[in-house]
């Protein structure tokens, strides 16, 4: 008996043992994508087919196609010998001096000076089709991402408090916070007016997906409408609005210090990871709670007050105005609701539970948006706008497609590889936005921006040379003084 209770022990503890394995090493494959989503690019889209992948989808994000995407060579540190292979009209609209400028895989295109097609121009562009939105299309890409979200949270329930297991909280962290972040891009669409001409269920999914991740529906609606209407103006756009070489004084002095103490290398190092750091995992909260990088001209914002001292108070400058305010405390219901339901979890199962299964993902979630929205709209190369040199399809050109390869782009329905089309028309469902992007590629090649240098070293470029803009002839583009 006592034989044959350890062999069954045995049993079972090798059973054990051996699915934990099987885990831990599917769960470190997905996050070995983290590390290098361009390495996504080696797994063959045929893995992802199945009827609930539009095959359009899987075509737009082939290797084929993505590698017909990167043909631009990429470049270094603009200098001169660089310099005379820019064309005239780029250097003029440079002001004649590109000494310090840096240049990205994107080399310059959007600092040409280059005449921009008009809004209507750009829309007849676009095929008719790919503006109407399916509600049943919606519904069944929010339900895919709702599912694979509450299976992985459901997965978490799982794992044992103990020490021994970090790695594997550590690693479902990673992939839930990955998968929800498909349920954030479905609650964005709802908040564009892109997920159906149903306004109620539109506003319902996307009330409940973004209130389950602690996002106010209705204040971000509102901010995201005006980072949208003001793509890449300096002084009134919202989200990302780099510091002038004035107003960046504090953090240029922070580098010139740690190089200062460290040397060079390593100074600029520590700058740029404590800058990825910062943006990456305090960059959303510190943007919903005091509007950082949020523009000058709104000051001191806040997603979840709506009144002073969180507002000017004046009508053409406060962040909320008139009935958005109302919105704003509609959505702090849901907000209050969902604390209190995690609260509630705490009570129940503890608070160091309640913290890993949700507040891990949650972390990861909040990264992976801000990650897109930073690198989407800053390089070296690509300039902001004063009034006087800004229109709306100006801006919207200014965003960037980048390769983040099929995984990522089916997970996360291509919000990251599709967004200049997204910035031309934010009512473009994302199903749809494949077919619009290479229309617009097709239509407009000299003013469409895909960068393919790979997603970790475009983020480590961004972190260390995007700090503060200066002008250059007409346009402020980002100062390298390496």
């Amino acid at each position: 008996g006592g034989r044959l209770s350890r062999g069954r022990c045995c049993f079972w503890s090798s059973r054990y043992l051996g699915a934990m394995r099987t885990s831990f090493y599917a769960l470190a494959g997905v996050a070995a994508l983290a590390a290098a989503p361009d390495a996504a690019l080696a797994f063959s889209p045929s893995l992802l087919a199945s009827p609930l992948t539009p095959s359009s989808r899987l075509v737009a994000a082939s290797p084929s196609m993505l590698h017909a995407r990167t043909s631009r060579p990429s470049t270094g540190l603009l200098g001169a010998r660089a310099a005379a292979s820019l064309p005239a009209e780029t250097l003029s609209a440079l002001g004649g001096d590109s000494s310090d400028v840096m240049l990205s895989g994107l080399n310059g295109l959007a600092l040409s000076g280059i005449e921009y097609p008009t809004k209507k121009e750009v829309y007849a562009a676009i095929p008719e089709h790919c503006f109407k939105r399916d509600t049943i299309k919606s519904l069944m890409y929010a339900a895919i991402s709702t599912a694979m979200t509450l299976a992985c949270f459901a997965a978490g329930t799982q794992i044992p408090m103990k020490w021994a297991f970090a790695p594997v909280w550590a690693l479902y962290a990673y992939v839930t916070g990955t998968v929800a972040t498909g349920c954030w891009v479905v609650a964005h669409e709802c908040g564009h007016g892109a997920f159906s001409d149903n306004k109620t269920i539109q506003d319902l999914v996307g009330y409940v997906l973004h209130t389950a991740l602690l996002v106010p529906y209705f204040s971000w609606q509102r901010s995201h409408a005006v980072h949208h209407s003001k793509t890449n103006h300096l002084t009134e756009g919202e989200t990302h609005v780099p510091y002038t070489m004035e107003s960046g004084k504090k953090t240029l002095a922070k580098r010139e210090f740690m190089r200062k103490i460290m040397g060079k290398t390593l100074g600029n190092f520590v700058y740029g990871f404590t800058r990825v750091i910062s943006h990456l995992v305090f960059g959303w909260p510190a943007y919903l709670l005091a509007g950082v990088t949020g523009g000058p001209v709104r000051g001191l914002t806040n997603h979840f007050i709506p009144v002073k001292p969180f507002s000017t108070g004046e009508k053409n400058t406060e962040l909320f105005p008139g009935q958005w305010k109302k919105k704003v405390w509609m959505s702090d219901v849901g907000i209050l609701a969902m604390v209190g339901a995690l609260a509630a979890a705490a009570v129940k199962f503890g608070v160091w539970r309640t913290l890993a299964v949700y507040a891990g993902p949650l972390t990861i979630t909040n990264c992976w948006l801000v990650l897109y929205t930073w690198l989407q709209h800053t390089d070296t190369d690509v300039p902001h706008f004063e009034s006087d040199n800004w229109n709306f399809i100006k801006g919207a050109f200014m965003s960037i497609d980048r390769p983040y390869g099929p995984i990522f782009n089916f997970l996360h329905h291509g919000i990251g590889s599709t967004h200049v089309v997204h910035h031309i028309d934010c009512t473009i469902p994302h199903y749809n936005a494949w077919e619009a992007t290479d229309a617009v590629k097709a239509a407009f090649p000299k003013h469409y921006l895909y960068d393919p240098t790979p997603i970790t070293k475009a983020t480590w470029r961004v972190a260390n040379k995007c700090v503060a803009v200066q002008k250059k002839g007409n346009q402020w583009v980002f100062k390298n003084d390496e």
